[in-house]
């Protein structure tokens, strides 16, 4: 007989209240805690927190206090991943994401998901779907990333948007759900580079 764990990362139904998956949670509850009680000088308290809640081989992501996650384990980052403030992971299934990924205040990634029939619901059964996440992508602030989705690399996603189906690489898209509003190309990348350009002048004017 498989465990509840094997079938929740299966994406499955499993039983929620299974005593292994509640120990997982709560063990996640308590590192997420302390992590939140960090002062903002405690980088390094911080770092050593996430290297034990999250799996970042680069070592370098960032959250700010506050966020919230589920399981922690079960969350895959790239280099330079930055989250701000109140960012929540449902990581009941993998949350992978790419390099150089911007979150912006209460950004949601949604793993879990349950039965539609209130019949199932209500035994405690639930199921999640990955969310996957490429490089280079901007999350504006409170986008809702819903279970299964891809986002592909060069993204940005506008503010407030409800992302409920996989995303192509290089547009911006936004809405409620969230539709490509359009591509991001040669011109936006002339425009942002002498803008970089004229901050760069700045510096040594």
């Amino acid at each position: 007989m498989t465990s509840e764990r094997t079938e929740m990362l299966a994406g499955h139904l499993y039983y929620s209240p299974d005593p292994e998956l509640v120990a997982l949670r709560q063990q996640a509850k308590l590192q997420i805690y302390q992590y939140n009680q960090t002062a903002p000088a405690e980088n390094e308290k911080r770092a050593a927190i996430l290297a034990c809640l999250i799996d970042c081989p680069s070592k370098d992501a960032y959250f700010e206090v506050p966020m919230r996650m589920d399981y922690g384990h079960n969350v895959h980052i790239g280099r330079n991943f930055f989250a701000n403030y109140d960012a929540i992971f449902l990581d009941v299934a993998p949350i992978t994401i790419g390099d150089n990924v911007m979150l912006a205040p209460r950004v949601s990634l949604y793993t879990a998901g349950h039965p539609v029939v209130a019949s199932v619901r209500n035994t405690d059964l639930e199921y999640g779907h990955p969310i996957t996440i490429g490089n280079n992508v901007w999350l504006g602030g409170n986008v809702v990333v819903c279970p299964g989705v891809t986002i592909g690399n060069n993204v940005v996603v506008g503010a407030g948007a409800v992302v409920t189906k996989d995303i192509p690489d290089n547009v911006v898209v936004a809405g409620v759900p969230a539709k490509v509003i359009r591509p991001i190309t040669a011109a936006d990348e002339k425009e942002w580079q002498q803008q970089q350009a004229l901050w760069r002048q700045h510096l040594v004017d």
